[in-house]
């Protein structure tokens, strides 16, 4: 049996204002349409659904037994469509993002910050991973989408999207001021500590990378989960090791730590936004793409 959803509706309605008249004002409907209505619902299901008398319209005993169970999935259908009728006026929604920590720093908060003031019935729900952790969360289904650095290694149907450009800078502690007067290649630094981020991370293959360039092997004496805490290393005399440059400022500034100048600095690198293009993304999720994607500078 194919009973149009329609009927159910108006008869929800007319059963809860007790009603024809009411219940064709509410649908914006006219009264003979809703009468018509519900006596193809009364035919399809074999049975009397109202009383009409001169103190209105009451259910029979099977139309008392059907309304709960109407009444219930009209209320559930009427809450969806006013979600989905928010969620297009970006009212209200959710989006998670997986994000590294240079990501958030560099990029992310400040266009969460503008996100946010656009569109204040919006959750936000940020994962703090490493850049392997935050592809791994978006291949799970568990993010919308990542903001990381290179280098991703990602595929399809993962596409990089480059939102930002940046480059990182060898620095010193307190203890290495010296070395900021003049430039070096990285070989003749090679009997100083190297502090750098652990096997793991991207970060690390990168500089493997730069390192082989160099005809140098990387061995860090100290490895760090976090550009954090390479930078507090640093601070405290540690060792030396790269930073991005906009995280090393403040710490320049206050001449914490000291830039070490080098005739070939590591190559740049980029925050890029990825995305599983297998997975449609919801309203709220594309509303948070096109804030990141309108600040690409490459």
């Amino acid at each position: 049996m194919n009973i149009s959803y329609e009927y159910y509706r108006i008869f929800y309605y007319v059963a809860k204002y007790k009603s024809f008249t009411k219940a064709a004002n509410i649908l914006m409907n006219n009264q003979p349409n809703v009468t018509r209505s519900i006596h193809n619902l009364e035919h399809q299901l074999g049975c009397r659904l109202f009383i009409r008398s001169s103190r209105g319209v009451t259910l029979t005993p099977e139309g008392e037994q059907l309304y709960p169970r109407v009444a219930a999935a009209v209320t559930q259908l009427l809450a969806g469509e006013e979600e989905l009728l928010k969620s297009k006026s970006l009212h209200s929604g959710l989006v998670t993002i997986g994000a590294s920590e240079i990501a958030l720093h560099g990029l992310l908060l400040k266009k969460l910050r503008e996100f946010h003031s656009r569109h204040p019935g919006i959750r936000i729900r940020i994962s703090n991973h490493t850049t392997p952790q935050a592809i791994a969360a978006l291949q799970s289904g568990l993010v919308d989408f990542s903001v990381v650095t290179t280098p991703t290694g990602v595929s399809k149907p993962l596409e990089e999207t480059p939102l930002k450009a940046f480059q990182e800078i060898l620095t010193g502690g307190p203890g290495y001021a010296y070395l900021a007067a003049q430039t070096w290649h990285l070989r003749d630094l090679k009997e100083h500590s190297f502090i750098c981020m652990d096997a793991k991370s991207k970060t690390y293959e990168f500089y493997n990378q730069y390192f082989i360039e160099e005809h140098l092997p990387l061995e860090p004496d100290m490895e760090a989960a976090t550009t954090d805490q390479v930078l507090l290393m640093i601070k405290n005399d540690l060792g030396i090791g790269f930073l991005p440059r906009d995280l090393a400022d403040e710490a320049l500034a206050h001449k914490e730590i000291f830039r070490i100048p080098l005739y070939r600095e590591p190559p740049a690198r980029h925050i890029c936004l990825i995305q599983d293009r297998e997975r449609p993304l919801s309203i709220a999720a594309i509303a948070m793409k096109e804030i990141l994607l309108s600040m690409q500078d490459c």
